[in-house]
């Protein structure tokens, strides 16, 4: 079907409901038609945008080891008697201790 140019016509801005010429007319993103001095483009962050989403898995993942623990424990010789904290100049005394599994947590 096909239209009249609208050379001589006029139009009403459904923004403002101002008459215009209707050659100067353009059609908003959400169907309003006004005049092109009133023209708002649309807002960017109304278009959706495409996000990745998260990464899963570790690839090559492996577990944690279990790590022997060492403890040094010292006797009495450890440090002098009167409670300075400074070392002895004696040899510590070196106990060996061999227990299962042990367990530390900080709660």
């Amino acid at each position: 079907m096909a239209h009249a140019s609208g050379k001589y016509s006029n139009a009403i801005s459904d923004r403002s409901g101002m008459e215009f010429p209707y050659k100067e007319m353009v059609k908003e993103w959400n169907g309003s038609l006004v005049h092109k001095s009133e023209f708002e483009p649309k807002h960017p962050q109304l278009e959706r945008q495409r996000h990745a989403a998260d990464a899963q898995s570790i690839k090559n993942a492996r577990p944690d080891r279990l790590e022997p623990m060492t403890v040094f424990v010292g006797g009495a010789g450890f440090f002098e008697h009167n409670n300075s904290m400074e070392k002895s100049t004696k040899n510590p005394p070196f106990v060996g201790l061999s227990v299962g599994n042990v367990t530390v947590s900080t709660s």
